[in-house]
């Protein structure tokens, strides 16, 4: 399959970050595949209005349930690629995913659903440390089986947390920090880590190793996030900072799930786990492996919002 483009299936294609991964599968020139749970008269006018989006793109739907064994292991068999984009409580679902790759025996690349901090060199607060514990789990049963793999490590999705922390659409005076507001975090627009991850399936560079997202230009912290919107609305925030240690007693009382994304703002914008280790000369950092790539900087991504703020659900953080 030398000097052709992968055909690609990506599962989880109508979730959040999946639905940009199908658009730059196709916008690269890949026929692509979305496997997807079967349409009903309760899905939602959005997922339906996605389908047609990607049926109009050209891309193949196959409907059906993750323990469907064979007809993912029929579907495999006519792809080179596998991206998974499930959501985090289905992660270990995976393992199903890891199975049907085994006994169809073609395939040449698996993206397992990283797309996050790179849990192999962090160890935040205990929920969080959890949830990342199933994440190395379906990396080590990767490895073990022999499947070729890239891992990516594409840290903050940047639309969804600078509508997170800044609530543009809300007009508010008052803007909570978390913590001091210094430490450094990554924030990468969902168009550009869709763009990497889709260049990288073809890349032998990036053939079982781990990709790291983490462009210069996207390195930030909470108070130079405000600081930058301030200057570029002409208004002026109230920061309203939530202590260390009060973050750290929710992760520790709040009941499951709901201490997950404490931990998670703890990690990213208290402890600045994305900016905690050092990139050496053996890591593969994505804007210096694809340098002719224009990607989306904060300060770019800021303009977008300010023209016109997406609607973002804030999901697990709220």
């Amino acid at each position: 399959m030398e000097n052709e483009v992968s055909k690609i299936l990506i599962l989880g294609g109508t979730g959040y970050i999946g639905k940009y991964l199908v658009k730059a599968s196709v916008l690269l020139g890949h026929k692509t595949y979305v496997y997807g749970r079967p349409i009903t008269s309760i899905t939602p006018p959005p997922k339906l209005q996605l389908h047609r989006d990607f049926q109009s793109m050209g891309v193949t739907i196959v409907h059906g349930e993750l323990n469907e064994h064979e007809k993912i292991v029929a579907l495999l068999r006519q792809v080179d690629v596998v991206i998974s984009a499930l959501a985090y409580p289905q992660v270990l679902d995976q393992l199903k995913i890891i199975d049907a790759i085994k006994v169809a025996g073609n395939i040449k690349r698996f993206f397992p659903s990283d797309f996050g901090i790179e849990e192999d060199r962090v160890t935040p607060l205990p929920p969080f440390e959890a949830f990342l514990e199933k994440k190395r789990k379906i990396r080590r049963t990767i490895e073990a089986a022999g499947i070729p793999f890239t891992f990516v490590s594409a840290n903050c999705f940047g639309s969804y947390f600078v509508n997170y922390l800044l609530r543009p659409r809300e007009k508010r005076h008052d803007v909570d920090v978390y913590g001091s507001g210094e430490a450094k975090t990554v924030l990468n627009y969902e168009e550009d880590i869709a763009i990497y991850t889709i260049k990288a399936a073809d890349d032998p560079r990036t053939l079982n190793r781990v990709v790291i997202y983490r462009p210069e230009k996207n390195i930030i912290s909470q108070l130079e996030l405000i600081s930058l919107w301030e200057k570029k609305t002409g208004q002026s925030l109230n920061r309203v900072h939530i202590p260390e240690k009060q973050i750290v007693e929710l992760s520790e009382t709040l009941p499951d799930p709901h201490k997950i994304p404490v931990a998670i703002i703890h990690s990213l914008f208290v402890k600045g786990d994305m900016m905690s280790y050092e990139l050496d000369k053996d890591d593969l950092e994505a804007s210096k492996l694809y340098p002719d790539f224009e990607y989306t900087t904060v300060d770019r991504l800021l303009d977008i919002f300010l023209v016109n703020p997406p609607e973002i659900p804030f999901a697990a953080f709220e």
